[in-house]
């Protein structure tokens, strides 16, 4: 939660930024720490996913006009962007225009972690497309 009595910083633990996957076991955690920082122009999750867990099966997604930024921690992932299919391992770096529909999936044996940045948006547009996976 931000501290408004230390001006120029704002910290937050990992208890005080919301888990997107909390109604998902299982499925791991998303972080999401720009509420609980207050940040007003960048975005910014961290995400851990144990093996077979991610969009696979699912649908994938767009955010229309938001720039996207996933950086791959630990372990390997692969990503569908539009018909491309590629994995991305340990400090690769993958970028999202908001064109295409993504999805996100550890195919691997142990556990992936990413951090997602992107620019921070009231109301981040969203789109969803089923079937996305074959």
């Amino acid at each position: 939660m931000t501290d408004d009595t230390a001006p120029g910083y704002s910290i937050a633990t990992r208890e005080q930024a919301l888990d997107f996957m909390a109604g998902y076991p299982g499925f791991g955690e998303q972080r999401w720490y720009s509420d609980a920082l207050g940040t007003e122009q960048v975005s910014f999750s961290w995400r851990r996913m144990p093996p077979g867990t991610g969009g696979r099966g699912s649908y994938g997604h767009r955010h229309p006009g938001l720039e996207e930024i996933y950086l791959v921690v630990a372990g390997t992932v692969t990503f569908k962007v539009g018909d491309d299919v590629f994995e991305a391992e340990p400090q690769t770096a993958v970028r999202m225009t908001g064109e295409r529909f993504y999805s996100v999936h550890n195919d691997g044996d142990g556990e992936a972690e990413l951090v997602i940045f992107s620019r921070r948006l009231p109301d981040p547009p969203l789109e969803k497309l089923d079937d996305f996976w074959p």
